[in-house]
Order: structure tokens, then C-alpha cells, then sequence
């Protein structure tokens, strides 16, 4: 027998011993290889008659199994190379058939009258716990504090496709199992123990000879669910009123978090209360089959190249130009200790970076220090950190109002209030110190990096580096590139982020610059619809159930209704306009100066808030100064906002394609998900018109909202291009190089 991705060997007692261990890779993952050799080695179980058991175990120390090769997954999503010269009935059997194969295999070696173990030494997610399930005895390495196990499909758009919507309900009971699902949580092998995922806990040296005891011991063993008078704890529904309940409750909680907008829980739900119902043979053609219809779905495509494909390419350092040496970062400067600069202090200690924290006073800077300091008392306090590690990362934030002690820095982060003329001079304070090959990075969310590099002797080493609020809490960071920065400066600023632990996204200058920018659009359309008199809490129900994670109005209180106003001038100023006559505009100054409601620092905004900071409700007599003309929200007009909502933003990011501001379109999806939270079941904005409209019909559908709501709708040439050549964003701005090797 042949293997490419196990090795294989039988002791003198008859059991064998199957080795994964996927050649090149740190990670054992499920790819094709990996899934042909499981055919193979369940067959040999079977039908070699000299084999009294098997033992699987990996042979990496990162674990067992990641789950399924997403990558291989969503090539092979469709229905093979020649799925055009099937008839319909022949396409959906062949899908079936390759979707079901490893269902298939699972459950031959389940049933084929040997026992079966497995060795976990590390991690076991996806379809690798799916295997783990499959087998008759589970052993658990006690001694790997890393070693977690899950099923977390459902995060990236899919469901677990190979039992374990089947077997790990019957294994612990529906309700047990439903969060684990739904949500992706993972487990440590002490909670797996307790609920009865694994048998038995052992170090992780002794974990195979445990396995092997075991199927020596066990020559008859069985899956609980093969057992005669097998029940399912907690019952099932139709049979017990609890698992009724369950289940009812269920479906309730998933539509008011999800809106229905995640096919995917939607078919989780579907398939366990299904296929808990019937025998675990058609449960698992259940499975199969909502596994297909899922997988088939432009959502699950879209999170699973964004959220994972993506996600994993951008963490790596996918956008940093090639040909740079990596920086080291021995030392580095933050200068203004307020939110966002104590932020980023503290973000670059905990990775280990000597920080010094500049402010106008000593007394300032130590303000700014003690953001850190809490951060570090909360951590220890929930056990997530040592009072030695809390106090190792403290001892790295160095705190003064003297320019001298920036000396020697690698890099300076400018983080002080958004005014040019402030910001012009700590640039020369500092650079007066700095050595001729520092970076100077100027955390900025709206004022353009080219302008701000007048002020610096060297604008090649000057660049953008915009994070969002709560730093600790925010996983992306935005670098800008001004007309002079240079690609070396652009390649350390990528090195920083990844080495403070964050995604990067690369972007080029703009008023706004690309998060900012098209974030705006969101809230402005949401000022739209209340000055054409729709219901504040219409608009603020939809924006939910579009996808956003708070309705529009919420977010401008949360971003301060007194800032958007001042941008709102100086963006206007900027451009020439006058606001005189521009009504959403006067009516912000109005709720701004008139009333004093500049949003929830204030306790009071669009909505009035509590002492806690949490929305009580609308502000009563917002519609003082504007009439309400539609106070029910159909479901036709449900879905017409939604568009509205979404459809702006993904302009707005063509208008940034359009003009250079952005030119990779994995950038501009996790961009757009992690900065401002756009629906992340479409994968963000490009793979929206990609994949959840397909690029003819989004432009269609703007052209019909430009002819009722104007210009703002626009279609702009680039889209128009791309309609007439049938281009997605990710055909016509792959990254660099993909581009390069189809232009090749």
C-alpha cells in the first residue's frame, strides 16, 4: 500500500499504526492526497484480515489535523472540469458523490468490525476532529497547552461536512453541541474529557501506547450510535419535549443574531434536527447534501476566500513589497500619550518592543502609561497573564517629555490630535533626533500623508500608519503611502504591523484615504433615508440586518457626531462646497450646536445612553426637525435599503480602485470587514459585487439607484469596464503576484 501524506507500519500484535504527516507542511491538513490515502487505509483495515486494529496519531507537534485544505476546497467548489457536458441529474449526483466520499470512508473504517483509535497530541479542528470522531477510543495529550479542538466551519461560511453534525450531537446531545457548532467555539482536551468528546487524557509521549492498549483491549468495539437501544442524550425532538424546546429556541436566537444572512447556521440547524431524527447512515447523507448546497453558496465562497485565504495571506506580509530585508525593531517611539497613542504603547510592548511614550509633560506620558497598566491588572486578574509578564511588558514603556530619549528609534508613531500645524512640528522635533534611515509614521485617519511630509526633511521615510480605537482590541491597520514614500519604508511599515501582531492593509494617498473614506458612506446614506423621513429606528433596524455591526446612527455617536461634523467642514472646505444649503448638513450642526447631543461620550446623540454607555433609545424628539413619511418597513423596502447600504459602499471602494487609492483587492475586502465591519458574510466589498451580485447586475442595480437617488450612485467607468469585459475585482486587481504571472 501506497501512502503519500501517512506513514504506515503493523506491530507484532496486529494493530496499525497510521502516521499523518503531510510532506512540506508544518500543518497536517485534508487535502485530496490526504483523503485518498484514508480510502487506502481504511480498505486495508477492512479487508487485510492479519490486522487486528488500527491507531491513527500525527507526526507533527502542532497536532493532528487543521480540518480541509480551503484552498483545494474552493477551487473544486463547482462541479469539476467537465461539469458543463453533464445533464443537471448527472452534475448533482457527481457532487454528491465526490462530496460525500470522505463521509463515506469515515464511516467503512467506523464499521468495518476492528477497533479504531486516535492519538491527539496537538490540535484537532474541522474535518481533523471529524476524523477523531470516526474513530472508536479518543486520547488527548494532557500536557500541550496549545492542544484545542473544534469544529469552526461556520465561521468562514460552511458547515463540518464529514459527520460532525451527526456524530458529535449523538456524542454529547443536541444542546450541547448546537453552540459548539454554530459558533466554531474550540475546547481544551480537560472540556473535551468532561463532555465526552475524548476518553481518556495521557502525556503526550504515552498517547500512541494508550491508543494501542486500548483497540488490544476492545476487539469488538462499536460507535455508541451502533450499539442496540443507543439514545441520544438529551433526546431528540418529536420524542422529548426539552430536545423540542431546543430546537425552537434555537432557530429563534439564530435569526435574531444572524438576520438570516449565514446560509450556512441556517443549514447546521437544518441538519442536526434532521439528522439527529433518523439513523446515522442517512443522517450523514443529510449532512452531505446541506454540505453541498452550502459550499455552493457565494457567501460561503466569499468568507472562505476572505476570511481564511485572504486573512492568511495579509497576516503573512502577502502586500509587503519584495526584495527589502526584514526590520528588527530594537526601538521605537510613540509621541502623544492619549487613547490611540497609549494604545499602540501598549501594543508594541506586549510584543516585546522597547517603547518610549512622549508627551508634552512627564505627568502626561505617565497618563498615557497607565492605559497599559490597567490593560495589564484586568489580564492578570482574569489569569490571562503572570504579574512577572505583566510587569516584563510594563518595565518595556519608557515615559518622557524629552525628545532626546527618542534618539536611536527605528521607527516613530506621530499620534497626536488631527491638526497639520501640530503635526508639522513634532515631525521636525523628532526627525532633528532621528538617524538618516528611521521611518516616521503618522497615525492619521483623514488627513492626506502627502501634505503632512512637507513638514519632513526626508518624505521618502514618511508614511501612514492608521489604527482603529480600541488598539488592543482592533486587528487591522492601514499603512498609506504618500507621492514620495518609498517602497523600503513601505515594506518596514508592513514589517511593524506584523510584528505588533496585526493585518496590514496597503493603501495609497486620499483625503480619507480608503477606511475612512468609504466607512463615511455608510453613515451619510443612513442621514439620507432620515431626511427623507424614514423611521430613525427603520434605518437603524436595517443597517443591522444588512450585515453592519451597529445601525448607522449608532455608529456616528460612536464616532462622535461634533468630529463628523468638523469633517464634514473640512472636507467641504478642502473641495470648494459650500454647506450653506445642504440640509443633512444643517441639521447635524443643529443636533451638534443647538442641542448639544455630540453622541455617546456625551451620553447623548442620535440616541440617549445610560451610565454605561449602552443606546436606551432613540432621542425621543428627533424628529423635531424632520417629518417621518414611511413608519412601516415592508419586506420589499427591507431589502431596497439594505442595497442602498451596501450598494454605496462598494461604489465608494470602486471610486478608491478607480483612482489608485487601493490596488489589491484582498486588501480592500479585509479592509473593509475588519476597519468598518461590512457585512462579513459577503466576504467584504469586492467579493459583494463579485460574487453575491456577480459584476453586470451590481452595476445594473447602482444605475437604478443613481436614477432615483442621484450622482452618489453612480457607476464610475472602471465598473462599467469591468461589466462589459465580465471582471471581478479580483480578475482585474489580483495581487501582485498573481498579476504578474498572468501578465507573464
Amino acid at each position: 500500500m501506497k501512502l503519500e501524506t501517512f506513514g504506515w507500519d503493523v506491530d507484532s500484535d496486529g494493530i496499525a499504526h497510521a502516521t499523518f504527516d503531510v510532506p512540506g507542511r508544518s500543518m497536517n491538513t485534508l487535502t485530496a492526497k490526504a483523503v485518498a490515502d484514508i480510502i487506502a487505509i481504511s480498505k486495508e483495515v477492512a479487508t487485510n484480515d492479519s490486522i487486528k486494529g488500527l491507531v491513527l496519531s500525527s507526526g507533527k507537534p502542532s497536532g493532528f489535523c487543521a480540518g480541509a485544505d480551503l484552498g483545494e476546497m474552493n477551487e473544486n467548489a463547482g462541479g469539476g472540469k467537465s461539469a458543463s457536458d453533464m445533464s443537471e441529474a448527472e452534475l448533482k449526483k457527481a457532487q454528491f458523490e465526490r462530496g460525500f466520499s470522505l463521509n463515506k470512508t469515515l464511516r467503512e473504517l467506523e464499521t468495518c468490525g476492528k477497533p479504531v483509535a486516535v492519538a491527539l497530541n496537538g490540535l484537532a479542528l474541522g474535518g481533523g476532529l471529524e476524523v477523531a470522531l470516526a474513530c472508536h477510543y479518543r486520547v488527548a495529550a494532557n500536557d500541550n497547552p496549545k492542544l484545542q479542538f473544534g469544529l469552526p466551519e461556520a465561521k468562514i461560511g460552511l458547515l463540518p461536512g464529514a459527520g460532525g453534525t451527526q456524530r458529535l450531537p449523538r456524542l454529547v446531545g443536541v444542546q450541547a453541541a448546537l453552540p459548539l457548532i454554530l459558533q466554531g467555539e474550540s475546547f481544551n482536551a480537560e472540556k473535551a474529557l468532561a463532555m465526552g468528546v475524548v476518553q481518556e487524557l495521557a502525556p503526550s509521549a504515552e498517547t500512541v501506547d494508550k491508543a494501542k492498549a486500548w483497540v488490544k483491549a476492545n476487539p469488538n468495539a462499536k460507535a455508541p450510535w451502533d450499539e442496540k437501544g443507543f439514545k441520544v442524550p438529551g433526546g431528540v425532538v418529536h420524542r422529548h419535549p426539552g430536545a423540542g424546546q431546543v430546537a425552537t429556541m434555537s432557530n429563534a436566537m439564530l435569526m435574531s443574531k444572524t438576520y438570516g444572512n449565514y446560509p450556512a447556521q441556517k443549514n447546521i440547524l437544518s441538519c442536526i434536527y434532521e439528522g439527529i431524527q433518523v439513523p446515522i447512515d442517512a443522517g450523514l447523507r443529510i449532512e452531505t447534501r446541506y454540505f453541498i448546497n452550502t459550499q455552493q453558496r457565494p457567501e460561503a465562497k466569499a468568507m472562505i476566500r476572505s476570511l481564511f485565504l485572504s486573512m492568511q495571506e495579509l497576516s503573512k506580509g502577502g502586500n509587503r513589497p519584495a526584495g527589502y530585508p526584514k526590520t528588527e525593531f530594537k526601538k521605537i517611539a510613540v509621541i502623544g500619550a492619549g487613547l490611540m497613542g497609549a494604545g499602540i504603547a501598549y501594543v508594541q510592548a506586549k510584543a516585546g518592543i522597547p517603547t518610549v511614550l512622549v508627551d508634552v509633560s512627564k505627568e502626561n506620558a505617565e497618563k498615557g502609561k497607565d492605559y497599559s497598566r490597567r490593560l495589564v491588572e484586568k489580564a492578570v486578574s482574569r489569569g490571562k497573564s503572570s504579574k512577572e509578564k505583566g510587569d516584563a511588558l510594563l518595565d518595556l514603556i519608557t515615559t518622557t517629555d524629552n525628545y532626546d530619549d527618542v534618539k536611536g528609534a527605528d521607527l516613530v508613531i506621530e499620534a497626536v490630535f488631527e491638526n497639520v500645524e501640530l503635526k508639522a512640528k513634532i515631525t521636525k522635533m523628532a526627525e532633528d533626533v532621528l538617524d538618516a534611515d528611521a521611518v516616521f509614521g503618522s497615525n492619521t485617519s483623514t488627513l492626506p500623508i502627502t501634505g503632512l511630509a512637507e513638514a519632513s526633511q526626508r518624505p521618502e521615510n514618511f508614511i501612514g500608519i492608521h489604527f482603529f480605537s480600541p488598539v488592543e482590541r482592533m486587528g487591522l491597520v492601514e499603512i498609506i503611502s504618500g507621492e514620495k514614500t518609498s517602497e523600503a519604508t513601505l515594506a518596514k511599515a508592513v514589517d511593524y504591523v506584523l510584528t505588533i501582531r496585526k493585518t496590514p492593509i496597503a493603501v495609497n494617498d486620499s483625503r480619507g484615504f480608503y477606511t475612512s473614506r468609504c466607512f463615511g458612506t455608510y453613515t451619510r446614506e443612513g442621514m439620507e433615508m432620515l431626511a427623507e423621513g424614514i423611521k430613525p429606528a427603520i434605518i437603524e433596524n436595517v443597517g443591522r440586518q444588512s450585515g453592519m455591526p451597529m445601525g448607522p446612527l449608532e455608529v456616528s455617536d460612536s464616532v462622535g457626531l461634533d468630529t463628523a461634523l468638523k469633517v464634514t467642514r473640512a472636507t467641504a472646505e478642502a473641495a470648494g462646497i459650500d454647506l450653506q444649503s445642504d440640509d443633512r448638513t444643517q441639521f447635524l450642526a443643529w443636533l451638534v450646536e443647538d442641542q448639544e447631543r455630540v453622541g455617546r461620550k456625551a451620553g447623548k446623540g442620535f440616541y440617549d445612553y445610560n451610565e454605561k454607555g449602552k443606546p436606551e433609545r432613540l432621542w425621543p424628539d428627533l424628529n423635531s426637525r424632520l417629518e417621518v413619511k414611511v413608519d412601516e418597513c415592508r419586506p420589499d423596502l427591507k431589502q431596497h435599503l439594505k442595497n442602498r447600504f451596501l450598494v454605496r459602499q462598494a461604489i465608494e471602494v470602486a471610486r478608491c480602485f478607480e483612482e489608485g487609492v487601493i490596488t489589491d483587492a484582498r486588501d480592500a475586502d479585509i479592509g473593509s470587514i475588519l476597519a468598518w465591519g461590512f457585512a462579513p458574510y459577503t466576504g467584504g466589498c469586492c467579493s459583494y459585487v463579485d460574487l453575491v451580485w456577480g459584476i453586470r447586475e451590481f452595476v445594473a442595480e447602482a444605475d437604478r439607484l443613481a436614477a432615483k437617488y442621484g450622482e452618489r450612485f453612480e457607476p464610475p467607468a472602471l465598473l462599467r469596464d469591468m461589466a462589459e469585459k465580465g471582471e471581478g475585482f479580483y480578475d482585474r486587481f489580483p495581487p501582485a503576484g498573481k498579476a504578474e504571472k498572468a501578465a507573464a
